[in-house]
């Protein structure tokens, strides 16, 4: 169902089904359902529209391949066992390991002595695993990996838990500069000279390189002048390719898909990412908010049951029901509430299309909960 009756609903079925959607972008703030949202939208597609699909998580709780009956997930996609294919599809599922797509990168764009030599290198070895911004652009290589392939007929990223979901957009475009900035390129002028890092330290760039020297340590300068040196021939290439996966991102069959919970802060993250999103042109088709809740008994108001408990409380009597009146009073209370919230992102973009996910009385652990959400998205 849409978030108010003003609101489109957002056709899932019909996003799916399109063979003209190849890649769905789940995106949003942490721990609000991406992870389960993007499995459910590959399961569905893969069993109902019969699609070869894949399912690309960047979470490191590994829920995804418990809900799928997998051992463990990891940079290979693995095909899901036990789901209905009568319709043709496929479904596999993946782990980014970004270290490992880091180390694919360099293996593909330069020679196996200049791989060894960079995976040697101690600033490398660190970059790789730890380095703010490394996992989004590390998640936009495999998203360009997979593309690039043709093999799918659908791909399904669920993005990284980051403090911010705008980091998605923003940390590759952050690392690809650094990698291919003016400072790093200055490093390596002296390799390219035939100069030691330290010799040029001492002597040509003068107050300037031992200022950098003095923050950074002269054996951090040293280990990052030898993996800019390394990282000659690919230089350019980190910012090519994250343009060209940008444009990807862009491109008309590409869909990005909100998922938010009935919370201010993610309905808020939410709103923010819907406004980048126009900004930068690319596709929006919707906004999926999970955990809502509902009665069925909505025509009943909270205070008409707070005051029918009252009375049967007053009186003594039926204490069982009145127990009931006030719990459902609680319920009308937080769907209001919830409805409220929803509207903030509503009202800000009325022309997106919406739809609701009513919450689960359990977590979802296995393939028959991905069905059921799947089915809650589609409505």
């Amino acid at each position: 169902m849409p978030l108010t009756q003003d609101t489109p609903r957002l056709d899932v079925d019909g996003l799916l089904a399109d063979p003209s959607t190849r890649i769905i972008v789940c995106c949003g703030a942490g721990g609000v359902g991406k992870t389960t949202t993007a499995a459910a939208l590959g399961l569905r597609s893969a069993e109902v529209h019969g699609r070869r699909t894949v399912v690309l998580t960047i979470d490191p709780a590994r829920r995804l391949a418990q809900s799928m009956g997998l051992s463990e997930l990891d940079n290979t996609p693995r095909q899901v066992k036990g789901i209905d294919v009568a319709s043709g599809g496929e479904l596999h599922a993946m782990m980014l390991d970004m270290k490992r797509t880091f180390d694919e990168v360099v293996q593909q764009h330069t020679t196996p002595q200049r791989a060894a030599e960079i995976f040697a290198n101690p600033f490398y070895q660190a970059m790789s695993s730890t380095f703010a911004g490394t996992q989004e652009y590390m998640a936009m290589e495999k998203l360009g990996q997979l593309r690039a392939t043709d093999e799918w007929d659908l791909i399904v990223v669920d993005t990284p838990p980051s403090r911010s979901a705008l980091d998605f957009l923003d940390a590759p475009a952050r690392l690809s500069r650094f990698l291919d900035g003016r400072m790093l390129r200055m490093l390596l002028a002296p390799s390219r000279a035939g100069k030691s890092m330290f010799s040029l330290v001492t002597a040509s760039f003068g107050l300037f390189s031992r200022a950098v020297q003095k923050i950074l340590g002269a054996q951090l300068l040293t280990d990052l002048s030898g993996f800019v040196a390394a990282l000659d021939s690919m230089f350019g290439g980190f910012r090519h390719r994250a343009d060209e996966t940008y444009r990807i991102l862009q491109d008309p069959q590409t869909s990005f898909l909100l998922v938010a919970a009935p919370e201010r802060d993610a309905v808020r993250e939410a709103a923010y990412f819907a406004e980048r999103l126009v900004a930068e042109r690319m596709p929006l088709a919707g906004l999926v908010l999970n955990r809502m809740h509902d009665s069925a008994a909505g025509s009943l108001s909270a205070e008409e049951s707070e005051v029918a408990a009252d009375a049967l409380t007053a009186a003594g009597d039926q204490a069982i029901t009145a127990d009931a009146l006030r719990v459902h009073a609680a319920l009308v209370r937080q769907t209001e509430r919830e409805a409220r919230v929803a509207r903030d992102f509503t009202d800000a973009f009325p022309a997106v299309a919406s739809v609701a996910v009513t919450a689960q009385p359990a977590d979802v652990h296995d393939v028959d909960g991905l069905r059921t959400i799947g089915a809650l998205l589609a409505g």
